[in-house]
């Protein structure tokens, strides 16, 4: 059987939490991050970074709901303290400092191979969430600092991937911050805006040489 990842390790890598901590022990700089049911520890994670000048987003832990008919994901919201109500003793919710961008970066990693595609929002909606107006974006290949594919590699190692779909935000002075990697992520959607990007080739590659994990 010739797997790019195997199904084990894509289950593995689903858990946001531990991937947000692995990538903070390989220097790869993600958002401070709090996953709670408690209201009050909500709310002073929210004070604590706005007396700090800083907003807090709200993201979904899982990857949304797919269907034969559609899609639905739930877009990365800003909040407050005064938004930590009860209801979240109902279920966890994952918190994060809201990272100011220059631009995001989804990088695509093939084996020791990664493709870096910056993705360029023009509207306020798409600046916090890319994937809510794919029409506001334009793209462009971009280079992978050292310091970054060393993280990468080793996240991808200890996860046991040999394909991953890595998303970061790039700030206004350069520094590349984690979000998550998706096991199995989307990529044909920025082959067809940069067609020379290369990820099918790569994945070709891969399965005619009989990559196996």
């Amino acid at each position: 059987m010739r797997w790019i990842n195997h199904p084990t390790a894509n289950l593995a890598t689903n858990y946001k939490p531990m991937q947000l901590a692995v990538a903070a022990t390989l220097g790869l700089d993600p958002p401070a991050t709090v996953v709670t049911t408690d209201p009050t520890h909500a709310a002073s994670f929210a004070r604590a970074h706005g007396a700090a000048g800083r907003e807090v987003i709200y993201k979904a832990l899982g990857g949304g709901v797919h269907t034969a008919q559609m899609t639905a994901t739930i877009p990365t919201t800003v909040v407050d303290s005064e938004s930590m109500d009860e209801s979240i003793a109902s279920t966890a919710v994952l918190l994060q400092e809201r990272v100011a961008k220059a631009f995001e970066v989804r990088l695509t990693v093939v084996g020791p191979r990664m493709f870096a595609a910056a993705i360029h929002a023009h509207s306020n909606e798409t600046r916090l969430d890319f994937r809510v107006d794919y029409g506001a974006l334009t793209y462009r290949s971009v280079p992978v600092p050292n310091e970054v594919a060393a993280g990468v590699s080793a996240l991808m190692a200890h996860f046991g991937l040999f394909f991953g779909a890595l998303d970061f935000a790039v700030t206004p002075d350069g520094r590349w911050r984690f979000f998550e990697i998706n096991a199995s992520g989307q990529y044909r959607w920025l082959e067809h805006r940069l067609p020379g990007l290369g990820i099918t080739d790569a994945l070709v590659d891969a399965l005619s040489e009989g990559i196996r994990h």
